[in-house]
């Protein structure tokens, strides 16, 4: 952190140094090249620390060839579930392209949807499944329920759905009783 403090400090100064010159019309050539040769060798985590967390949660996307991945069906319907009660659904897919095909991550839209996805390459030809639940406690109404699937194809996600309602209980939509006098 002091780094970052001190080279900020240090590329500001050289900053005012190359205005001052500026505009008095000398060395201004000697300034710029002064200021470039700092900025050169500051250190890359200057970055702020926000920058730096963002690019951490960021899934990895795998280097390197691309290959093709082509599921079945990519939307489920589970029709009409009671509030609480949990779903399953098993997506099939096939590594259509000639490299082999590596799944880094699979996120569902909220903590309610989990998907698990192999974690092994799938060979040219070879077929695979994605297997995501959704638990529907505390949900209510219709539903559409994203997973994002990251590996290496182009464009690097896919994305599935999880669509259906969930019917609330008993009642949970009934009007909060009056308040006692």
């Amino acid at each position: 952190m002091k780094q970052s403090i001190f080279s900020g400090l240090l590329i500001m100064a050289f900053g005012i140094f190359f205005v001052s010159c500026a505009t008095d019309g000398t060395n201004v050539e000697k300034a710029a090249d002064t200021l470039t040769d700092v900025a050169a060798t500051t250190p890359a985590a200057t970055a702020t620390p926000a920058a730096n967390k963002a690019d951490a949660s960021a899934p990895a996307v795998p280097t390197g060839p691309t290959t093709v991945m082509e599921f079945d069906a990519t939307d489920f319907d589970f029709g009409m579930v009671d509030e609480g009660e949990k779903v399953s659904h098993t997506y099939n897919f096939k590594n259509t392209g000639s490299e082999p095909l590596i799944l880094s991550n699979a996120k569902g839209s909220c903590g309610c949807t989990v998907p698990k996805w192999p974690k092994e390459p799938i060979a040219p030809g070879e077929s695979g499944v994605i297997t995501v639940e959704f638990n529907s406690k505390n949900k209510k109404g219709k539903r559409n329920q994203k997973v994002t699937i990251t590996a290496n194809t182009d464009p690097a996600q896919t994305f599935i759905y999880l669509k259906g309602e969930v019917k609330p209980k008993e009642g949970a939509d009934a009007a909060p009783a009056a308040p006692a006098q």
